[in-house]
């Protein structure tokens, strides 16, 4: 891929990116990944790969303006109307279509080319460790969606059985489950690495919250009558 194409498809990808958890700078994460990802693996079509990585959330503002929409679906469409208008072989944009229709967790729709698993594998590394926790929580903020939610009991619940959206409830859906999704083993060493800060920071988190809430509910009962 020349510098010119290069270009062309960033400034593509950058007038499309409007979410703050799914911005430019997680769209570089996600190619230097998929890039570090890459350098394990033999016949990498480097032209594929770049341009998925580069376009694969170009569909997220119009999931956001309609939840019902799924972003990976949207996002592949736009990125093989782009690539056709510009000139651009039909197999090679249908091939960069099916990596960024494929790069969401969805057991009937999984990728099948080794640049769509690079794809999935660099994305979901950028929800893994410490930068997964931090998006997620800002994520959360953009949709105004709580921390945590309180259990009949008035104590803090972990999460997993919540039907809530919530932190805890993503944490324990998807953050917790994601470090044996990755196709391949760069990936999933890489993922390993991180996954102990993410788990730290839940536990710590979540023991603060419910032992402030468990401590303050006793002493509350024992003042008030």
């Amino acid at each position: 891929m020349n510098r010119e194409t290069y270009f062309l498809l960033e400034n593509f990808m950058l007038s499309c990116m409007e979410d703050t958890a799914h911005d430019k700078e997680h769209i570089y994460r996600v190619l230097y990944n998929g890039l570090e990802i890459a350098k394990t693996e033999k016949n990498v079509n480097y032209d594929v790969l770049i341009a998925a990585c580069l376009l694969h959330d170009i569909g997220r503002k119009e999931q956001f303006e309609n939840p019902a929409l799924c972003h990976a679906t949207v996002g592949s469409e736009k990125a093989y109307k782009f690539l056709l208008e510009h000139g651009f072989d039909m197999r090679y944009a249908e091939h960069v279509k099916q990596c960024i229709q494929t790069h969401r967790y969805r057991k009937n729709n999984q990728p099948q080319s080794l640049e769509a698993k690079i794809l999935f594998d660099a994305d979901k590394l950028d929800v893994s460790g410490a930068i997964g926790i931090a998006r997620s929580l800002l994520y959360k903020g953009i949709v105004s969606e709580p921390l945590y939610s309180v259990l009949p009991n008035g104590l803090v619940s972990t999460g997993e059985n919540d039907d809530t959206p919530s932190f805890f409830q993503e944490y324990k859906y998807k953050l917790e489950n994601l470090y044996s999704k990755f196709y391949t083993k760069k990936a999933a060493a890489m993922g390993k690495e991180r996954q102990h800060i993410a788990v730290e920071f839940y536990n710590r988190l979540y023991e603060e919250v419910n032992s402030s809430y468990e401590d303050g509910i006793n002493e509350l009962n024992k003042i008030i009558k």
